[in-house]
């Protein structure tokens, strides 16, 4: 597996050649600005985790640093009040309280989410900031990030503002949590994705996400908002056929993308540019997850993306296109020559048409060169479907820094 060392040094030199002029921060006066983020979904129809006098300790990554943090929590899929006690911030030695209206104790309405107040602390970009959460009470876990890629861990009673912890257990989620923003000059990028963007099969606690690289590659000047999931479509919800083992998981790949647009990326603090690779999931899930009554056309596909172009534009975002990815002979069932047909001709589109501001050819980045069709073997997590670390970092290294220029 390759070490954080080496992937950082196959993106370097794509840095040293597509690297900003300036500093992107320097032209603009400090304001929020989203430096982390994860999207929130529902669970599935089973029994879900039960919390109660209990902390939750979770490890952000953030893209930008500044002199005050934010931020958000969620209850957006609850059917009842959310009781939070209390909540601490943390880096280093470091710890501050964090309150809501001035509140150290808040109850989030059902369906609701809450920000913060402003909390004084300096973080640098690229630091790992631990975020605390006490739920006193009985607490079902109905929102939630599912798939992490990062350890954190649930300890008894309220030890928010304890310097280490003993874990009970071990999450790979965000329980509640979704999104931090800090006070700084610049601009955000919001990664509009699947699992790809999400950071399926990476090595978990090492943010060897694309998005994570990306910033690393813009040495961290501007926020990358990361709400990439799992499983995600462009125009269907979860919809898993009654019976199939699908049910069991499927809540986790979130709502629509068109669906969950304006949440998920026109809410994001400073959001400035829009990169979406999807497409993937609408072609493979129909027949595997989802009912076959949900296949859909290039045409779909394309419609879809024009939609989240012109959204994105009439909030004054520039959006990049992102070619979608090979997966002949996956191992999840998606690849056919029809869905194969499919994936061409978006590709297509997204390359000549114009519509999007750019193109971020991530396809031409990790295809095999002996079968185009075929994610490169050095790049292949192993299910053809799926980057390795390696394939995230040439993700990474394949976007061109001149597109973010403020």
């Amino acid at each position: 597996m390759s070490t954080r060392r080496q992937l950082l040094a196959l993106t370097a030199g794509a840095a040293a050649a597509g690297a900003l002029a300036e500093s992107p921060a320097a032209a603009h006066p400090a304001r929020e600005i989203a430096s982390w983020a994860a999207v929130p979904t529902t669970v599935p129809p089973t029994a879900p985790l039960v919390l109660a006098d209990q902390t939750v300790r979770h490890v952000v990554h953030l893209s930008v640093g500044g002199d005050q943090v934010r931020i958000r929590l969620t209850n957006e899929f609850g059917d009842t009040p959310l009781r939070i006690g209390e909540v601490h911030v943390r880096l280093g030695d470091a710890d501050r309280r964090v309150t809501f209206g001035r509140r150290t104790s808040v109850t989030v309405p059902a369906g609701a989410p809450i920000v913060s107040d402003p909390v004084a602390l300096r973080v640098p970009g690229g630091a790992d900031l631990v975020i605390s959460v006490y739920l006193p009470e009985r607490t079902p876990v109905t929102t939630l990030a599912a798939f992490a890629f990062q350890d954190n861990v649930i300890a008894a009673g309220n030890v928010t503002a304890a310097p280490s912890v003993t874990p009970t257990s071990t999450i790979q989620q965000y329980l509640f949590l979704s999104g931090v923003s800090v006070r700084a000059s610049g601009g955000a990028i919001v990664t509009l994705g699947d699992s790809i963007t999400n950071g399926a099969n990476t090595a978990p606690n090492a943010n060897h996400r694309w998005p994570d690289l990306l910033s690393a590659r813009l040495r961290h000047r501007l926020g990358v908002a990361n709400v990439g999931v799992s499983g995600n479509r462009l125009l269907h919800d979860p919809n898993p056929p009654a019976g199939s083992p699908a049910v069991n998981y499927a809540a986790y790949f979130g709502q629509s993308a068109l669906r969950r647009f304006d949440r998920d990326v026109l809410a994001q603090p400073g959001a400035e540019f829009l990169v979406v690779l999807l497409g993937v999931n609408d072609l493979g899930h129909p027949g595997t997850s989802a009912p076959l009554d949900e296949v859909v056309s290039a045409d779909d596909l394309v419609w879809a993306h024009r939609q989240l172009i012109a959204r994105a534009h009439r909030a004054g975002l520039r959006a990049y296109g992102a070619t979608v990815l090979p997966f002949k002979d996956d191992t999840l069932g998606f690849y056919s020559v029809e869905n194969e047909r499919k994936r061409s001709a978006l590709n297509r589109w997204i390359r000549t048409s114009g519509e999007y501001d750019a193109v971020i050819d991530f396809d031409a980045a990790v295809r095999d060169p002996a079968d185009p069709l075929r994610l490169n073997p050095a790049y292949d997590s192993g299910d053809h479907l799926h980057p390795n670390d390696a394939g995230m970092a040439a993700m990474a290294a394949a976007v061109p820094l001149r597109l973010f220029k403020i």
